[in-house]
């Protein structure tokens, strides 16, 4: 649904915070509207376009505060977090594969709307402590009313007010939404079905997408052209994405019941990790050309990361007597015992195009490859999906 290059802002917590390109646009249109609105109530065209500058980082930051705690939740039940990347509609948290437990499920999916609700009840506790009460805050909040409040209130007021409408709609119960996947969490629950848990809550979604599609069609009709396009674009990435959960659920059901262990190669070619970077770069990398990296593993099995072709050849011309562990980077690591749908979200699996498979001791039991996943999808029967 939201994919693409993003551009990287900086890092927090080790969380990688991106923006899509989408995003540039969307901050000009949030500029251009705030800064009449602002440079209105205030009086100064400049002084509203730096009031508007500032409400623009605040919202944004907000939602990136709401993904960390989508982020640190997933990191807290065992999950990777490959990164957050703020887009046209809001913001998306990237992990590594699914949640595997309806509590799990539930925890990612309500840390998100606690944070923002926090962060409203925050915001609005001190707005009516700026504007000396809730009758002056509101009218704060207002923007356009006859009031004059000052640009602190004004800024509070605007957070505040753009995350309530972020946390009720986010808690609409439909997938993509948190709402949808705090339905799944409950429907995965009672059922005890992940997958029959996804096309429902993803059917709801992909209602909730068709009737925004629907408002955004009344709207443009109505001669209301910003609105309108906003309603019916945003209902057609949510309906987008709930179709493709529902076809993921689909996928998933065919692989149910296969390991890592039941399609991997089970005799990879490795480097041992004690081998001089010189020798493995003429044993492995030159007689392997067209390989672009190689397991590295320790004398008793035990793997110790990935070899690039990169790194071992500019290594080998200036430090030749490093041993090859000394190069190991970039894990790659699933569990021989894991089931294999969890490999359909892996970013090292897209990235690599295969996963080494440990044991729980740690050590190598072979290579998983995307061509490998491909090929079990296409073998499986397709499942019912009613």
């Amino acid at each position: 649904m939201f994919g693409g290059r993003s551009f990287q802002l900086g890092r927090i917590l080790g969380i990688r915070i991106g923006v899509n390109a989408s995003w540039f646009l969307i901050l000009f249109l949030f500029l251009f509207w705030l800064s009449s609105r602002f440079g209105r109530t205030l009086d100064d065209p400049t002084l509203g376009f730096a009031a508007a500058v500032i409400a623009a980082l605040l919202f944004f930051g907000s939602i990136v505060l709401h993904e960390l705690g989508h982020a640190l939740a997933a990191r807290r039940s065992g999950i990777e977090v490959a990164g957050i990347d703020l887009f046209f509609f809001g913001g998306v948290m990237k992990m590594s594969r699914d949640t595997d437990t309806p509590g799990r499920e539930f925890f990612v999916a309500v840390a998100g709307p606690l944070v923002t609700l926090a962060i409203a009840l925050v915001g609005a506790a001190i707005g009516i402590a700026l504007a000396g009460g809730s009758g002056a805050f509101y009218d704060a909040a207002r923007i356009d009313s006859l009031s004059t409040p000052g640009i602190a209130e004004q800024l509070v007021a605007f957070l505040v007010t753009m995350n309530a409408i972020l946390l009720v709609f986010n808690l609409v119960p439909a997938f993509p939404l948190d709402g949808g996947r705090i339905a799944r969490s409950a429907i995965w629950k009672l059922t005890g079905d992940r997958g029959r848990a996804t096309r429902i809550s993803g059917y709801i979604g992909q209602g909730f997408a068709a009737l925004l599609i629907g408002y955004g069609i009344y709207l443009l009709s109505a001669g209301d052209a910003t609105s309108g396009l906003w309603m019916a674009v945003l209902g057609y990435l949510l309906w987008q994405s709930a179709r493709g959960a529902v076809v993921q659920s689909a996928v998933t059901s065919r692989l149910e019941g296969v390991t890592v262990a039941d399609i991997m190669d089970a005799d990879p070619v490795t480097v041992p990790a004690d081998m001089p970077v010189e020798r493995a770069y003429e044993e492995f990398f030159l007689r392997y050309q067209g390989w672009p990296w190689f397991a590295v593993v320790e004398a008793d099995g035990r793997y110790a990361g990935i070899a690039h072709r990169a790194a071992v050849e500019s290594a080998a011309l200036g430090h030749a007597g490093v041993p090859v562990r000394e190069l190991a980077a970039d894990s790659a690591e699933v569990r021989d015992d894991a089931p294999l749908e969890a490999l359909l979200g892996s970013e090292s699996l897209r990235r690599l195009g295969a996963l080494m498979a440990v044991d729980a001791d740690g050590r190598l039991r072979g290579v998983v490859t995307l061509e490998q996943v491909s090929r079990a999808l296409q073998e499986r029967p397709a499942a019912r999906t009613g």
